[in-house]
């Protein structure tokens, strides 16, 4: 897998051997991006981070600051060798733990994102879960977004406090973008 954008273009991205880790494909990154716009700058949350794939396309893409967050020791130790063989590891966080007690912790530490990119396994309904937590805490900054991947058979649907402001859909797999609402911010 390769990096489809930006000053990282070509670059190889290692994924994890797992069975549960599926890499976003790369039409599917290079439509997401060019969606997005200019991300100069911006502090990226890469949630259920897998391979890194998504959030090293941000930083790729000019973000300034990005932490991956995944469960699974297997992806966070790919994640900071992609990051490192990269050379974005002096720019990035990678936090090993669930996305539920990573977003409370980040709640605590008061922390925004500009750019939210989800990816949770497709089966696991935990997309829900996630944004609801994400909009509760405040987390996405008022211009910010997030931007979830998901099976469409798993469409989370509203979320008190994030208004669905576009989505695609690409086989199987449904791209929502969510943008926080004015009166939660």
């Amino acid at each position: 897998m390769r990096v489809t954008g930006g000053d990282l273009a070509g670059r190889k991205i290692v994924v994890p051997r797992r069975a549960d880790v599926r890499p976003t494909a790369d039409r599917v990154r290079e439509s997401v991006f060019a969606r997005l716009g200019d991300l100069e700058g911006q502090a990226v949350l890469d949630l259920f981070a897998g391979s890194g794939a998504l959030g090293i396309e941000a930083l790729s893409r000019g973000a300034g600051t990005a932490l991956f967050v995944d469960r699974a020791e297997t992806c966070t130790a790919c994640i900071r060798a992609n990051l490192e063989a990269l050379d974005q590891d002096d720019r990035s966080q990678v936090w090993k733990s669930p996305a539920r007690a990573a977003l409370a912790r980040m709640a605590r530490e008061r922390r925004q994102f500009d750019l939210v990119l989800l990816d949770p396994p497709y089966a696991s309904g935990e997309a829900r879960g996630a944004l609801e937590a994400l909009a509760a805490a405040q987390l996405v900054a008022e211009t910010g977004m997030v931007v979830l991947e998901c099976d469409h058979r798993h469409d989370p649907g509203p979320v008190a406090g994030l208004r669905r402001s576009d989505e695609r859909r690409y086989g199987d797999t449904l791209i929502a973008r969510y943008e926080p609402e004015a009166s939660s911010v």
